[in-house]
């Protein structure tokens, strides 16, 4: 099991919050179980994006992403398997909540190797390592009462000021109408290889064709389950679509820190291809098995090696799966 050590305890990085020191290692069931534990311990869902839809649709790529990437989805349409999804492990979650991202996974089927991708509707993540991330959820445990202590949430944010940018970015902006009217990000960087062999380094943005927010009016007179049915609604009148969009690196900008966005409006983008969400499908397509952005990348496309939170992703997203269907 991959492991990332943690000293837990009265330490700067974490603001004396969790007692008396004592060593705990942040592997990626320790993170599972805290993410369960903020969402009321449901069973038979997942860690995160418990709330969703499972769909399917088709990405074709555009004329000039062969150039970028030699991967076999950037060289002919593919099929895609998807889910959209509100983050967290609480699967009675109001998709009126502005503060909680909503997500993106998928699958671009090829005989050569899948491409799967898990983005969110925001640039950021919400913390820089695993064991931030454990500490971050430690600090926001529910108490006997079933809300965080206030006092312990505080001291984590003062000393970890990087966490909040995620919220911040949400909630400044209205709630999506849709889960097809918001961009998703591929918070973490990717590296691009042609055939050539030559190399580039980007992040990864889907656009949507038809971005749509909520007034706060318009807010109040939705049910707390409007997605769905928006959805279907949406789809029966054609696909929803999205343009995948590489926002090439520059130097500096840096590639194990996805609390970090890079100035979008100032690099240069490349349009990779667009995918056409065109059904929804039974949930049991989606529930069969994870979306791993990690493991299932094929040649052409590879996540980053310096980014700890990518590297976490493949082996927590196995121990929700574990603990989803057993």
């Amino acid at each position: 099991m991959i492991r990332f050590r943690i000293l837990l305890g009265c330490t700067a990085a974490i603001g004396c919050l969790l007692g008396p020191a004592v060593a705990e290692e942040a592997d990626p069931a320790a993170i599972v179980a805290g993410m369960f534990a903020a969402g009321g311990n449901h069973t038979g869902v997942r860690a995160s994006g418990a709330k969703g839809v499972c769909l399917k649709g088709e990405f074709t790529p555009a004329p000039g992403a062969a150039a970028l990437s030699k991967a076999p989805q950037f060289q002919k349409a593919a099929p895609v398997t998807a889910r959209f999804s509100m983050g967290g492990s609480n699967p009675k979650v109001s998709d009126k909540a502005k503060p909680v991202t909503r997500g993106f996974a998928m699958r671009m089927n090829d005989p050569a190797g899948d491409m799967v991708f898990v983005v969110i509707s925001a640039p950021v993540f919400s913390t820089r390592t695993p064991e931030q991330l454990l500490a971050a959820l430690q600090a926001r445990a529910p108490g006997p009462d079933g809300k965080p202590d206030a006092e312990k949430v505080k001291a984590f944010v003062a000393a970890n000021p990087e966490t909040t940018r995620q919220a911040a970015w949400l909630n400044a902006r209205p709630v999506p109408a849709s889960f097809a009217g918001v961009d998703y990000w591929g918070v973490h960087a990717y590296t691009l290889t042609n055939a050539k062999g030559e190399t580039k380094t980007a992040k990864l943005k889907f656009v949507s064709a038809d971005k749509a927010g909520l007034s706060d009016d318009e807010l109040k007179a939705k049910p707390d389950s409007f997605y769905a049915d928006e959805l279907k609604e949406r789809l029966g009148r054609g696909p929803a679509r999205f343009d995948l969009v590489a926002i090439l690196a520059e130097p500096g900008d840096p590639t194990n820190d996805s609390t970090v966005q890079w100035p979008e409006e100032q690099r240069k983008t490349e349009t990779l291809g667009t995918l056409a969400v065109t059904a929804i499908e039974p949930d049991a397509t989606c529930d069969a098995r994870t979306f791993d952005p990690v493991a299932e990348l094929p040649e052409g496309i590879a996540g980053p090696a310096d980014d700890p939170m990518f590297a976490v992703r493949s082996p927590a997203y196995a121990v929700s799966l574990s603990r989803r269907t057993n």
